[in-house]
């Protein structure tokens, strides 16, 4: 069906109000053609309206373009996707041994490294703070063997962007610059503070759910050295030309060939499932993409959330249609689920799952086998059971994450076998988030909360 731009402008105003979202920018290619909308204000505190090439902060989306920027690095020769990362970074280590010598790049491309996830570490805004922060790796658990599962790993992506740098001898923001943004004609991207000031630049907001946010404390808490992981600030445009770089078989709007149809192929090839297919409705990961199965349509894309901004981009390959929303607090997932099951469903009859959450009529589950202690780096998860036979969760930061946030208790409502339910913390989570408990290829039990994997350990 074609695009209506009035139909949609006023689905994405009256979506984005429901659900107290103060901006939002959206564009989409449909029929060859790209369209471009906005909504509401980029600062509540100034007014300034949203506008189609405003530009907001992407999140996890950017580990798509890291991933991108090290494809066309292999397949230039300047890299072995399957050679240890020690020989291309002498000197790296994390405390396990064997994940040190064996870890690859391909393996922290599909989030199977098993390198521990969220190591934040300010290591200032020189251009040397990605070596600085690897070098600070060597304090960074596992939260499985390298291979085992797939978990979800940002850790691993600011080892790639300094990987890139090492090949290239250029900063990541460089490289980035000048191997990827500049040949797809990206003009509305950025990757430092100074450049996003160039551009009419969405504020990060921030508030209880079901309250409209006000204005963040800062604009963004994110140091340099996440750059490659969640570290970009774009248009809904700009992004839009990554993907339709990818949708085209490699080549860039001007006809530039950035990757060959076989690594573009490649990149969304499934290389292993995720056990928790709710998060982000996922069904495996493949090199920097996540890649759904819309009951039976293969699609490709990626989430990301700042403090206080969230970015959706959905590619539907076999109807030519891509999708990006990009928001600035409030209830920006479901602004999300309401929006795309309309809008993907209209122009590609893609049938999204709907939100995740407990089932209509109560389940009963067999919670004596989940009992028990998991940790992983920072976190530690502690599974009890109740006398009426239910079970109940506590979740606590720990060691360099503690005071994060203070530790919370809720009870674990069954889905189906293994899969439980808890409140949605913040608006990326939605309502409710899941909680699934398996066990891995080597047969260690550990339970997913956020697409990481935390082994029990008692």
């Amino acid at each position: 069906m074609p695009f209506d731009p009035a139909h949609w402008q006023s689905r994405l105003d009256a979506l984005r109000a429901a659900h107290r979202v103060p901006g939002a920018a959206l564009a989409v290619l449909a029929g060859g053609h790209v369209h471009e909308l906005a909504s509401g204000v980029l600062h509540r505190g100034t007014g300034v309206a949203a506008t189609p090439d405003s530009v907001f902060q992407l999140g996890s989306v950017a580990k798509v373009y890291t991933a991108t920027l090290v494809m066309r690095l292999a397949e230039e020769g300047a890299l072995d996707l399957d050679a240890p990362v020690a020989e291309v970074l002498p000197g790296f280590a994390v405390p396990d041994p064997g994940a040190s010598a064996t870890v690859t790049p391909r393996r922290l491309l599909s989030h199977t490294g098993g390198i521990s996830g969220d190591f934040t570490l300010d290591t200032g805004r020189g251009d040397d703070c990605l070596a600085r922060y690897v070098a600070a790796c060597t304090a960074v658990g596992q939260d499985c063997p390298p291979g085992a599962a797939v978990s979800y790993s940002s850790t691993g992506y600011a080892v790639l962007g300094r990987i890139t740098e090492v090949v290239t001898g250029r900063v990541w923001d460089e490289a980035l610059r000048e191997l990827l943004l500049d040949p797809l004609g990206a003009e509305r991207t950025a990757t430092l503070p100074e450049e996003v000031l160039r551009f009419r630049a969405a504020m990060s907001h921030l508030g209880a759910p079901g309250e409209d946010p006000g204005p963040a404390p800062a604009w963004t808490a994110m140091p340099r050295s996440a750059g490659p992981y969640g570290g970009m600030c774009a248009s809904a445009a700009d992004v839009l030309l990554l993907a339709r770089m990818h949708l085209d078989g490699g080549t860039a709007a001007d006809g530039t060939r950035l990757l060959s149809p076989e690594a573009v192929a490649a990149m969304r090839r499934p290389v292993a499932p995720t056990p928790d297919r709710w998060t982000v409705h996922s069904s495996a990961w493949g090199l920097g993409w996540t890649l759904y199965d819309w009951a039976g349509t293969p699609g490709f894309g990626h989430d990301g959330a700042t403090l206080g901004q969230y970015s959706y981009l959905r590619v539907v390959p076999g109807a030519g249609v891509a999708a990006v929303l990009l928001t600035n607090g409030g209830g920006a997932r479901r602004l999300y689920e309401e929006l795309f099951a309309e809008l993907l469903g209209d122009l590609a009859g893609v049938a999204q799952p709907a939100p995740f959450g407990p089932p209509a009529r109560p389940v009963e589950a067999d919670t004596a086998g989940i009992t028990g202690e998991y940790r992983r780096e920072g976190v530690e998860v502690s599974v009890t059971r109740t006398p009426e036979g239910t079970a109940r969760m506590r979740y606590a930061f720990v060691d360099g994450m503690a005071g994060f946030a203070p530790p919370f208790e809720t009870d674990l409502v069954p889905v189906e076998p293994g899969v439980f339910a808890v409140p949605g913390m913040g608006a990326f989570s939605g309502e409710w988030m899941p909680v699934v408990f398996t066990t891995l290829a080597d047969g260690t039990a550990c339970v997913y909360i956020g697409m990481r994997a935390a082994p029990r350990v008692g």
